[in-house]
């Protein structure tokens, strides 16, 4: 036995959700907006060879949270997704790079709105996510 204390959920940073994705986050141009990329691997590919679609969703759903952190103008919060929606208007290919912009459009104290826009490499939109999330006090 070891005396290595229980690792907590959600402590790692970056995440493992993050890393098996291949997330990172590359600017954080003003409170409540962040941009993200990510590069899509053989295996997250579906059985016709693009992107699967709850990857995509992954990643928005990583941006829009991260928004809303970098939005909570020194407050300490956790958030929770409480519903997302997500249009697909394009697959996403294999190996070719694909940036997600998520921009805070509104909220209060407890809830935030959040808009997601993910493009490719040639700035073509494939996805269009929209998400809500409760904010809970922390210490």
């Amino acid at each position: 036995m070891t005396d290595t204390p229980a690792r907590k959920p959600g402590l790692r940073i970056p995440p493992n959700c993050d890393l098996t994705l291949g997330l990172a986050c590359v600017d954080k141009p003003e409170p409540g907006v962040t941009i993200w990329t990510m590069t899509p691997g053989e295996h997250l590919a579906n059985p016709i060879g693009v992107v699967q679609g709850g990857f995509i969703a992954a990643f928005a759903d990583t941006a829009m949270a991260s928004s809303t952190i970098t939005n909570l103008a020194g407050r300490k919060a956790y958030t929770a997704n409480t519903e997302m929606k997500i249009s697909f208007l394009k697959g996403a290919r294999i190996g070719h790079a694909l940036t997600c912009t998520a921009r805070v459009i509104g909220g209060g104290s407890r809830i935030t709105f959040v808009e997601a826009e993910v493009t490719d490499e040639a700035g073509t939109l494939i996805a269009k996510a929209s998400s809500t999330y409760l904010l809970t006090p922390r210490d």
